[in-house]
């Protein structure tokens, strides 16, 4: 009989099921594994400078392909500990991950030993399981249930967590085959009936289009669906990508972090079908402010559970976003609703021209809107857009243009800073033949700087803007607009980031002002170079988006 190391019976279950490239930090946790794709030389190994952002960029590669990304949390405890972010992150955008984390060998568990914390207790709330493999011959069968797992139904992070001496364990040799995912079907047919009549009555109709239609490759049929019956659509907050910029029935976003133009569309309508998303918090902060309380609700969604759980459903179906849509095609009727058809329409107009003007602004320091225009103009229409979390990239979530399939990647519910650089690496490992881009604020790009190296280092180019206002933009907007413009911890240093691309192998620009934003993502771009762009915008201009959490000063206060 022939043996193989745990190792590489790890190795044989990735290629097998089409994991081409893992994510990772080196560690003395699982050299066995290390060494088996180095001989195997089928997988290739991004190793990030730190496992969060191994973690971003695995979450990034997920989005992409649809498969799940794999994280190497090579050494047992802090290595692995410091995935946690990284995790929380994609169970909150419920991004399929596999997170192979090592473990100290099982003879020196529970003894206090060198580097032992209850990982699996650590990751259990945040993850759709977290689980210790305890023998040798249950390591691939328990990787092949995580692979399943992570991507069956509502998709999420799965940590396998596995003693460092399973690696190195003789196990008799497998050849795994690939794995055979279950896929939801459409929403029943009597439901899809029920829809399409309630569709067809309406006065004020209005599709909420969310992730399920790019998890299941869904954009032409959701496209097909809006021009058989010439009804406007909305993308929940984070997938503004779900349609092409500039289709004639696509409002953009939808929610506190959208336009006004779709957000009056949810409020207003009286008949919305939601396809493909849960009408979560960021999308509508569960306020009839962004839905409407009248509004006649028919809620399709992968997920039962999601299913009306925010807002009542008057049609509650569980099925895939994509097959749901073709179905509702062949059933449809085309709605008479031509007022609201032509209000939209010139709602839109509306919106536009206020873009436009804003692409004209003179201000020095750059205004964050026109540097966002600039950026919108310039883009090539494949390029993949990572945004981060901040008030800068809060204006940004509405204001860029996503052609492609597949064009933008957020943090989306966890909403935290310092996702877009290493996402932007996932992503690029992911489609190498896309120009990928980053936006993000200065405090953001701190956290995970030396990841430009990372880029760099694995031939994966990748062009990251900096807008650089000086400030954690969101708690200085706060702190000006409820505590009396009293600051403390808001106005931050930050160095030149363009100089530091520059440091670690790659292209910095500058940009003085108005104008220069356009021609340097272009140039950046072309140099096929990593390459961070820097520019100071008006710390002035700064929005606040989560006006419920805090109460405005009271008139004669002391300030």
């Amino acid at each position: 009989m022939i043996y193989i190391s745990g190792g590489e019976a790890v190795y044989r279950v990735l290629k097998a099921n089409g994991i081409d490239t893992v994510f990772g930090l080196l560690g003395g946790s699982m050299l066995e594994l290390y060494d088996a794709m180095y001989e195997g030389g089928e997988i290739a190994y991004v190793g990030a400078r730190d496992e969060r952002a191994a973690g971003h960029m695995a979450d990034a590669w997920a989005r992409m392909t649809g498969k799940p990304g794999v994280v190497l949390g090579a050494q047992a405890g802090p290595g692995v500990v410091n995935i946690v972010t990284a995790v929380a992150e994609a169970h909150l955008a419920y991004s399929p991950m596999v997170v192979i984390a090592g473990a100290i060998t099982r003879a020196d568990q529970c003894k206090d030993t060198f580097q032992e914390v209850d990982q699996v207790a650590l990751f259990a709330p945040i993850c759709k399981r977290s689980v210790m493999v305890t023998d040798p011959s249950r390591l691939a069968p328990m990787l092949e249930d995580a692979i399943r797992l992570a991507n069956t139904g509502r998709r999420g992070p799965v940590v396998l967590h596995v003693p460092r001496d399973l690696f190195a364990e003789e196990i008799p040799a497998i050849d795994p085959k690939p794995l055979r995912i279950a896929r939801p079907g459409p929403a029943a047919p009597a439901d899809v009936t029920t829809i399409a009549a309630l569709l067809a009555g309406a006065e004020r109709p209005v599709i909420f289009a969310g992730g399920g239609f790019k998890w299941g490759a869904g954009r032409d049929a959701l496209t097909a669906l809006v021009e058989t019956l010439e009804v406007p659509v909305v993308a929940s907050t984070g997938h503004a990508d779900v349609m092409r910029h500039g289709h004639p029935w696509f409002a953009g976003q939808a929610g506190p972090r959208g336009n006004r133009v779709a957000s009056r569309l949810t409020k207003e309508a009286d008949v919305m079908v939601v396809i493909g998303a849960r009408l979560g918090f960021n999308s509508t902060f569960h306020s009839n402010d962004y839905v409407g309380a009248d509004t006649r609700i028919a809620h399709v969604d992968v997920e039962g559970s999601a299913v009306g759980r925010y807002f009542p459903a008057e049609i509650a179906a569980q099925g895939d976003a994509r097959l749901t849509a073709e179905a509702l095609t062949e059933a449809g009727r085309k709605p008479n609703c031509d007022a609201w058809r032509e209000s939209f329409k010139a709602d839109m107009d509306s919106l536009w021209a206020e873009r436009a003007e804003e692409a004209v602004i003179e201000t020095l320091p750059l205004h964050p809107r026109r540097a966002l225009a600039e950026l919108r103009n310039a883009l090539p229409e494949d390029a993949i857009v990572t945004l981060d979390t901040g008030n800068t990239c809060l204006q940004a979530a509405d204001r860029l243009a996503h052609y492609e399939p597949m064009s933008l990647i957020t943090p989306l519910d966890f909403g935290l800073v310092g996702f877009g650089l290493a996402a932007a690496i996932g992503a690029k490992a992911a489609a190498p033949e896309r120009p990928v881009v980053a936006i993000m604020g200065d405090g953001a790009v701190g956290y995970t700087m030396i990841e430009i190296q990372t880029a760099i280092s694995h031939r994966l180019p990748i062009t990251v803007v900096v807008l650089d206002n000086e400030a954690w933009g969101a708690e200085k907007a706060y702190q000006q607009e409820f505590y009396g413009r009293r600051l403390l911890g808001a106005e931050i240093e930050s160095p030149r980031f363009d100089k530091f691309a520059e440091l670690c192998g790659g292209k910095g620009i500058w940009v003085d002002g108005p104008g220069g934003m356009g021609p340097a993502l272009q140039k950046a771009i072309a140099s096929d170079q990593t390459t961070v762009i820097q520019a100071k915008i008006d710390p002035a201009a700064l929005m606040t988006l989560r006006k419920d959490l805090f109460k405005a000063p009271q008139k004669g206060a002391k300030a």
